[in-house]
Parts: structure tokens; sequence; C-alpha cells
């Protein structure tokens, strides 16, 4: 198992100070000292890396991405990274389907991400970008998603990405999880990527665009405790905490705890 901090934004100022993130999860995780189980964690004992990137060079850290993340997919059974922005799922998911032959991407995200992509997609692109390079959208499961366009939904619907709204969530949390848990299992291997953003602002306020009527933390905790019962989960990336932007580092204490609760 494998952290690695990756202190990437491309989002044209609107995510200024989400590279400050990795450093301020991994002192909040200290802090915590374990799980809800009781397991302890030494951070001193975890496996901890960093992608060096230079942000006034998008394509080369976007390479730097990919690659050195294929190498820790194909190293490790399971590989978390700390974000940055969304615009580090571009090349850390590009990476993951090229390891796995049967991949399933899991996003918590308030947005859709789908807007058209340029050379080097942007936290709102990415996903787009991603499809569009050849990850295919039947393969997506997106929650938690309650703000987009109408052109996003079309490629949504198009691309046969599976949309789970706040609505569906709220019916049936349980049901909900037992779905996305089951599509997992087909996987050959599924990683999970979480905008922090997909949680309400009451429980996530260091975000660069709050979006009201999300999940509670405590929603969040739970799908990911149960994924990670699951023995082909290889991974996830926590992006677009905004410690300039927290209060009381509550933003901050969440992205440390769903990274304890997944080690």
């Amino acid at each position: 198992m494998q952290i690695i901090r990756v202190r990437l934004i491309n989002s044209m100022g609107k995510t200024d100070g989400c590279e400050k993130a990795p450093v301020e999860v991994m002192k909040a995780l200290r802090k915590i000292g374990s799980s809800e189980t009781g397991k302890e964690i030494d951070v001193d004992k975890l496996n901890l890396e960093e992608i060096h990137v230079d942000l006034d060079n998008l394509e080369e850290a976007n390479y730097l991405i990919f690659k050195n993340a294929k190498e820790a997919f194909e190293r490790n059974k399971k590989v978390f990274f700390i974000g940055g922005d969304h615009s580090i799922s571009y090349p850390l998911v590009k990476a993951f389907g090229k390891v796995e032959e049967n991949p399933l991407l899991i996003i918590f995200d308030a947005h859709a991400d789908c807007i058209e992509p340029g050379k080097e997609p942007t936290h709102e692109e990415w996903l787009r970008g991603l499809v569009e390079q050849g990850f295919s959208g039947d393969k997506i499961i997106l929650i938690s998603t309650r703000n987009f366009y109408d052109d996003e939904l079309e490629f949504i619907n198009k691309q046969g990405i599976t949309l789970i709204s706040m609505g569906v969530l709220q019916e049936d949390l349980q049901g909900v999880c037992d779905l996305v848990m089951e599509r997992a299992r087909r996987a050959q291997g599924f990683y999970v990527s979480i905008d922090i953003d997909a949680v309400d602002p009451a429980h996530a306020p260091g975000v660069a665009y709050a979006e009201p009527g999300g999940m509670s933390s405590r929603d969040l905790i739970y799908f990911m405790k149960r994924l990670n019962l699951l023995d082909n989960f290889r991974g996830a990336d926590i992006v677009e905490i905004n410690p300039d932007k927290d209060l009381n580092e509550i933003t901050v204490k969440l992205g440390a705890k769903l990274l304890a609760e997944m080690l």
C-alpha cells in the first residue's frame, strides 16, 4: 500500500489553495491516530511519497503523474492519492485503466466535470477528457452530482455513465450502496475518486464550489468503509480540499478520516 501526494492544480486560479491540502491532510491523519475500528495509524510507518510537478508545465506534469501512478498501481495492491484539484484524476485514472483489464471508476462529486476539454483537461473537464481518450463510460459511476449543464447530461447519457443523484441517495442510501458494491465486485479492480464537494458544505466548507444539498460526511464514510471491504479495491484519490477556505479544519479532518478508514 502506498500514499502519494499530488499538489497539481489546473483551474485557471479557481482552485488555488488546494495544492496545500496534501500536507495538511497528512498532519490531520497524524492527529487522528486510529480508524473507527481501533486500528492504529502510525504515519511514520506509512509508505508516503510525492509526485513533484511543475505547475507552469501542465503537459509534463500530467505525464509524470501518469507514469508514476502506473508504476505505483503495478507495485502495490492499493494506492491512495491526495490532491490537488480534480484535474489530477485525469492522468491517475488513465494509468489505472492501463493496469486493469476490466476497471470500474466510482466518483463522488457535486459536479459532472464533463465540459468539453482542452489539451490538458482542468478540474471541470477531466472526466469527459478521460472518456474521450478511451475509458469506457459504462465503467463509470457518478454519485452525488447535483449541478451540471445540459450538454454534460447529454454526454453522460450518450456514454452510458451511471448517474446516481442525491434524490436517489436520499431515498435508499443502503440500497444504492448495495448496487454499487455489486458493480464493484464484477470488476477486476475498482478505483474511487472523491471530490470533497460531494459532501454538503455544512460538513465540508473548505471547497472551491460549495453546492448545498450534498451527502453528509457520515454517509460518505459509510460508503467508503463498505467499499474497503472488497478485495479488488485498488485505491482512491481525495481532491478539492482547500485549507484556505476551511473552517476549523473541518474539511481537512474529513479528508484525513476518509483516508484513515481506507488504510
